[in-house]
């Protein structure tokens, strides 16, 4: 049975949602910073876990995966097909599960602070003992040591800590069960999508080398550790923390536009291919060819198919002309039209490159008939 979260939206209604995660005892507030640049590129969902800030605080059990069940759930009450997922600590355990249970719904992930598996359960069971017994109040001091360090301003601490102290005991406890469950080492190998590791350089509570591990596992991972930071580096540390997500998330546009020219089942064949050795020309592709320049606003989709048509004709790169004439008629290119160009580089390109041209783009239109 899933919940309804408690959420808020912000940024423009047509631009790439990123989802934000918090920390076990936080609410969607520990993203402010975040969510004020973001939300000008990108639409910004952030809600809170079960019995965190505005909702439902239902009797436990929790699971990792129940608690990825309701985000699933709130994708599909605000028709969100796809999203990138930005989790922390509790939210990157979350992230990750939605991501194995449906990859077909997350453009890439953020997983920042958090692990594979957080240590022995023994603990947050005994941590779940303790809150049920003696309430949230009991472990505040010991979780604000682990969150900020020394020199964070007091305003900071005492902000963190009222979202901490305000949270449903019971609802914490069951998520520290959940936590004490999770455990995808072995698994994130599968995972054929962009990921960004964050890692507090002095976190004690997700040190820097579990982060080096959950990215080793995914083909491509990156791991950014951000020095001096303890485990909410996202709020002590938010400029750098910002600045570093704020450009990995810049590739989902560049994945829009790829998987909107050239069809979603040549990118997830792409995608699938995608190894430790590829993954990051893959992205270099996806955030610059895609994000930056076929994105442009200077010339439409149908004109961009014509230049490029004519350039791979020029280079003799006929692999890629086959993709590129499927594109082109994608963007809204008749046979005709392709004819045209393809007659135009035989004068400026050399008649052995158009009479090459022409047999692969008639193979494509042949396809394309049956």
């Amino acid at each position: 049975m899933t919940v309804a979260l408690d959420h808020v939206i912000e940024g423009p209604d047509e631009a790439p949602v990123v989802v934000l995660a918090g920390s076990l005892g936080t609410t969607h507030a520990m993203w402010d910073e975040q969510a004020a640049v973001l939300a000008g590129e990108f639409r910004v969902v952030r809600y809170d876990h079960r019995g965190h800030g505005g909702s439902p605080a239902p009797p436990g059990p929790y699971t990792i995966d129940g608690l990825a069940d309701d985000v699933l759930a709130l994708l599909d009450a605000l028709e969100i097909e796809r999203a990138a997922f930005v989790g922390l600590s509790l939210g990157g355990a979350v992230a990750m599960a939605t991501a194995l249970r449906a990859p077909d719904r997350i453009e890439r992930l953020a997983l920042c602070s958090t692990a594979a598996r957080f240590g022995p359960p023994e603990g947050w069971v005994e941590r779940a003992a303790t809150v049920r017994e003696r309430g949230v109040e009991a472990v505040a001091p010991a979780v604000l040591e682990r969150w900020l360090t020394p020199a964070a301003p007091a305003a900071m601490r005492e902000r963190l800590e009222a979202m901490l102290l305000a949270t449903n005991p019971e609802s914490y406890a069951a998520c520290c069960e959940a936590i004490a469950g999770h455990d995808v080492r072995g698994r994130l190998g599968g995972l054929r999508l962009p990921v960004l590791a964050i890692a507090g350089g002095d976190d004690p509570a997700t040190p820097p080398d579990w982060l080096e591990a959950v990215a080793g596992e995914v083909p491509g991972a990156r791991l950014h550790v951000i020095d001096g930071a303890r485990h909410i580096a996202n709020v002590e540390f938010a400029p750098a923390f910002t600045r570093t997500l704020a450009a990995f998330l810049r590739g989902i546009p560049g994945m829009r536009a790829r998987r909107e020219v050239l069809g979603d089942a040549h990118v997830d064949a792409a995608i699938e291919r995608t190894s430790a050795f590829t993954a990051d020309f893959q992205d270099l592709i996806t955030r610059y060819a895609w994000g930056e320049v076929w994105t442009r606003p200077g010339l439409d989709r149908r004109m961009r198919s014509a230049v490029t048509l004519t350039a791979l004709v020029a280079g003799g790169h006929e692999h890629e002309l086959a993709m590129h004439v499927r594109a082109a008629r994608r963007n809204g290119l008749s046979a005709g039209e392709i004819e045209e160009i393809l007659l135009q580089t035989a004068i400026y390109c050399g008649v052995p490159a158009a009479n090459s041209a022409f047999a692969v783009a008639q193979r494509v239109i042949d396809e394309e008939a049956r």
